[in-house]
């Protein structure tokens, strides 16, 4: 299927690695041309290679800086004016008890996951709206639904992201314009592989074992029971980023396994 995102301009937040790095992949496989993000020079250049190895034919361009903070922000708008598609993947997790979680740590969340679409979203879907074309999405979590009492602030800045994106494609009434949000669920990223491998070594089983148990008692109600690929999320975020997406918009869809046992 053409997606139609041919020379579209597409920047993808915390794009070196796991979904951000899949979802780059798959928009230039598509034509567009990808503008891959990190905060490191190093990091940004080898997921350039990456994808070249894998998309020959790709146009990508590397940003290095922090979209986490409003300097990054700023050195980001004086080298892209303008963007086709915006998507909102950079965010930071970790578990930690609730009691334990500071003041400091909240709005760091909160700036990272949230305040950067704000940022970004502030930026360009002006722009969109005036040239009457633009996809903006945002990389939630079913995390934003089924808040873990584990990580309650990470929870928190992906329910924010769902309404944020709701919010917005309300500005959009009668454009060509979208927003919508995507709601992966547990998903094989680096981090996630590098924590199977870890537990696996520590109790001297298999890495499918841990990973039977993980959906057996930490996620039952995954209808797969598995992780996703981190390219089945990136599929679902490529057909929103394009034309052919039109009518879609105003939207949180998951990409969770049936992890989410709500129908709507």
């Amino acid at each position: 299927m053409d997606l139609q995102l041919t020379n579209k301009v597409a920047l993808v937040t915390g794009s070196t690695a796991g979904i951000g790095l899949a979802i780059a992949t798959s928009l230039a496989r598509e034509g567009a041309n990808a503008i891959v993000n990190g905060r490191t020079s190093d990091r940004v250049n080898a997921a350039i290679e990456q994808i070249q190895q894998n998309v020959p034919h790709a146009k990508l361009q590397g940003i290095s800086t922090d979209l986490g903070t409003q300097l990054g922000a700023s050195e980001l708008f004086e080298q892209i004016p303008k963007l086709d598609i915006l998507v909102n993947n950079l965010g930071i997790y970790g578990s930690k008890a609730f009691a334990e979680i500071s003041d400091d740590e909240w709005m760091k969340f909160l700036e990272v996951n949230v305040i950067s679409g704000v940022r970004l979203s502030r930026q360009y879907l002006p722009l969109m709206l005036k040239q009457n074309w633009g996809r903006i999405i945002f990389i939630s979590s079913e995390s934003g639904v089924n808040i873990p009492a584990e990580m309650i602030h990470y929870g928190v800045t992906k329910t924010a992201q769902l309404s944020l994106a709701r919010g917005l494609a309300e500005m959009t009434t009668g454009s060509n314009v979208t927003v919508n949000s995507i709601l992966p669920g547990p998903t094989r990223s680096e981090g996630v592989e590098d924590f199977i491998q870890g537990l696996a070594k520590d109790r001297n089983i298999s890495p499918e074992q841990v990973e039977k148990e993980f959906f057996e008692k930490t996620r039952p109600s995954s209808l797969i029971q598995r992780f996703a690929s981190t390219s089945e999320v990136a599929s679902l975020v490529a057909y929103i980023a394009s034309p052919l997406s039109s009518a879609i918009n105003g939207t949180a869809l998951r990409v969770d396994g049936g992890v989410v046992r709500s129908i709507i």
